[in-house]
């Protein structure tokens, strides 16, 4: 009878060490579908950082049909990966998003226009077509827009609103598309342009360059110290994955390709997306630099009688999860 017991008694111990072990669970959304500008979170859940850290990541791709706020809004993220423009501009209608880490220090946003529709300077953009990203990928351009002076009604330039492709570039629709360093500007090569056929306006150059890619919670969420402790390591394991990535390219690229369900991606474009990114993270310990912030918020602001956001936001980023982590 006692070594029953006994043995029931170490079952119970055994199974209640199993709880307290058990792994958090997190689910981070992405800004797009699986490819290597999201490398550092999948290598971080392939080289098993996040375990490491006693946690369990659900990394959910997004897509054209997807808006990281509206996901995390209904409560079906824990943290998402998003651009700074459209989590403010969502932050000002109501949604309490804060960035809680910055991992890209860099904008790999860009125009990139025909030479063989007169396009050689930004004093080219007027009477031409310029195609433009929507879903709160649009307020950079607009801003950009505003401090040349041009109208985007038709007036000075007509916008055309961009699919997810470079197809109106290739067919003469649009004098201009929107791309990205490490995506669309590729496409346009693959495609059969070469770089002397066209001009390539990055928004860094311009100094309109806004943050990309930041991790962004529900503001209320701060306030529960098991969610905070969760976050710090979630941040400490995504920024050791996003290093990883940065000194390993090649293999970062291959251990996306691993984990893209579509069967999309091929090797040649996600072993180039992962050098132009790796640039993109280079400088950045995963912490929002505020004076990076500011230059955000100052051409957010920028766009006359129409600007993306109205008033300086309060709270809308902390240093809480990453001096924490980077201890």
């Amino acid at each position: 009878m006692k070594k029953i017991v006994t043995m029931a008694l170490a079952g119970a111990m055994a199974l209640g060490a199993g709880f307290a072990h058990a792994a958090d669970k997190v689910t981070l959304q992405l800004k797009w579908v699986t490819q290597a500008q999201f490398a550092g979170y999948y290598v971080a859940k392939d080289k098993g950082f996040y375990a490491e850290e006693g946690l369990d990541v659900t990394i959910k791709p997004g897509g054209p049909d997807v808006a990281p706020e509206q996901v995390i809004a209904g409560g079906g993220a824990d943290v998402i990966v998003d651009w700074m423009p459209a989590a403010l501009a969502s932050r000002e209608k109501g949604l309490d998003l804060v960035n809680i880490a910055q991992p890209f220090k860099h904008s790999g946003m860009m125009l990139t226009c025909r030479k063989d529709m007169g396009v050689n300077s930004t004093a080219d953009f007027k009477g031409k077509t310029l195609g433009v990203w929507f879903y709160g990928n649009e307020y950079p351009f607009l801003a950009w827009m505003n401090k040349l002076g041009l109208k985007t009604d038709g007036t000075d330039v007509t916008v055309l609103k961009q699919g997810f492709n470079v197809d109106p570039i290739l067919q003469k629709q649009a004098a201009c598309v929107s791309t990205m360093t490490y995506n669309e500007y590729w496409q346009i090569i693959d495609a059969g342009l070469k770089p002397s056929d066209l001009t390539v306006f990055k928004y860094e150059d311009q100094g309109v360059a806004t943050l990309e890619d930041g991790l962004y919670v529900k503001g209320s969420n701060l306030k529960d110290p098991a969610f905070v402790d969760k976050m710090v390591r979630f941040v400490r394991a995504s920024m050791k994955g996003w290093k990883w990535a940065e000194a390993h390219p090649d293999d970062a690229a291959m251990i996306v390709l691993d984990n893209d369900a579509s069967g999309a991606q091929t090797e040649k474009h996600q072993k180039r997306m992962m050098g132009e990114i790796a640039k993109l993270t280079a400088g950045s310990n995963g912490a929002l630099d505020p004076a990076d912030y500011e230059r955000t918020v100052a051409i957010l602001m920028s766009g006359g009688s129409d600007p993306v956001i109205t008033k300086k936001p309060e709270g809308a980023w902390t240093h809480m999860i990453t001096d924490k982590a980077l201890k």
